[in-house]
């Protein structure tokens, strides 16, 4: 069996990435919400590259069960730091995804969802 190093994995992010409503029923909260955990998904990936050069300590056991918890250690900083402001990536895509709702609405003629 191999390991994949420290952090998240690719399947990991597979299954946590965000699950983006881009249909035109979002809501602004649900498009807040889906930016920001983009930013978190983003920050976990800056976070697990980080630490993938850090040894696991042997003081604290080392082996698998602190690489996996690692993996959970860096998923649940990178949503705290999207959380708490982040780095401005959030603001962008919640940009863009408006910008592409309010687009399809009006091409559908459809009003945009309060």
């Amino acid at each position: 069996m191999s390991l994949s190093p420290p952090g998240l994995d690719q399947s990991t992010l597979t299954r946590s990435a965000p699950r983006l409503n881009l249909g035109r029923t979002a809501t602004p909260a649900q498009i807040d919400r889906s930016a920001q955990e983009f930013e978190g998904v983003f920050i976990s990936q800056m976070l697990s590259h980080m630490w993938s050069s850090v040894e696991v300590d042997p003081v604290f056991g080392g082996g698998p069960a602190e690489e996996t918890f690692r993996g959970l250690m860096i998923e649940e900083q990178g949503k705290a730091i999207a959380k708490a402001g982040g780095l401005g990536i959030a603001d962008h895509v919640r940009r863009q995804l408006l910008l592409i709702q309010e687009m399809q609405l009006q091409e559908s003629g459809q009003e945009l969802p309060q």
